[in-house]
C-alpha cells in the first residue's frame, strides 16, 4: 500500500450496518472536510489527465458534483451534472439503470454535449456499477468519447469496474475496501 492509499483510507469513515444491516458505508465526507486528503485526491484523479483535452467533466449526483466540480476546476473543463430523474430544469434525455434492488433513471440535459466531447465521468465509489454503467451508457448514447471513469474507492468484490470496461471505459480509482 502505498502512502497516498494509507492517507485517503485514513480520511474516510466506514459506518457499519448502514444504510442497512451488512453493509459497510464508507463516508467520503471525512475526506472532504480534510483539506489535505481532499486536495491529494482531487490531484491524484487530475494527474493523467492534465495537459490533455477534456472538454466536460460528468458528475453523478450528488458526491460525483462536488469532486467532479473540483476535477473540472483543474482541468479548465466545463461541469455536467448527471441527475435523478425530475431534477433539471431544461430539455433532458434520460435512461433507466438497474439498482441492486430495482430500476431508476437519470438524466442530463440534452445539450450538455455535443457529438467528440471528450469527458471523464466521476463518483466517490463504484460498487455494483449500475449508476456508472448508466451514466456512461447516457453520455455515449448522446455521442461524447469518455476518457475515464474516475472515482476515489472501488469495492472490486461487487463488479462495477468491469461492467465500465465491458462498455470500453477506461476506469481510474485511488483506493479499494474489501466487501461491501
Amino acid at each position: 500500500m502505498t502512502a497516498l492509499q494509507s492517507d485517503l483510507i485514513s480520511a474516510i469513515r466506514s459506518i457499519p450496518d448502514y444504510p442497512k444491516p451488512g453493509v459497510m458505508f464508507r463516508d467520503i465526507t471525512t475526506l472532504l472536510g480534510n483539506p489535505r486528503a481532499f486536495r491529494r485526491a482531487i490531484d491524484e484523479l487530475v494527474h493523467p489527465y492534465a495537459g490533455t483535452k477534456v472538454d466536460k467533466v460528468a458528475g453523478i449526483e450528488a458526491r460525483g458534483f462536488i469532486l467532479g466540480g473540483a476535477i473540472a476546476h483543474q482541468l479548465s473543463a466545463g461541469f455536467i451534472p448527471i441527475r435523478k430523474r425530475g431534477k433539471l430544469p431544461h430539455d433532458t434525455v434520460r435512461i433507466a439503470y438497474s439498482l441492486e434492488y430495482g430500476v431508476d433513471e437519470m438524466e442530463m440535459h440534452r445539450d450538455a454535449v455535443v457529438p467528440g466531447d471528450k469527458v471523464i465521468l466521476v463518483d466517490d465509489l463504484i460498487a455494483t456499477g449500475g449508476t456508472a454503467e448508466g451514466a456512461a451508457k447516457l453520455l455515449q448514447q448522446m455521442g461524447a468519447e469518455i476518457v475515464a471513469a474516475c472515482f476515489i474507492i472501488d469495492l472490486p468484490e461487487l463488479g462495477g469496474r468491469r461492467k465500465l470496461e465491458a462498455l470500453g471505459v477506461n476506469v481510474r480509482t485511488l483506493i479499494e475496501f474489501e466487501g461491501h
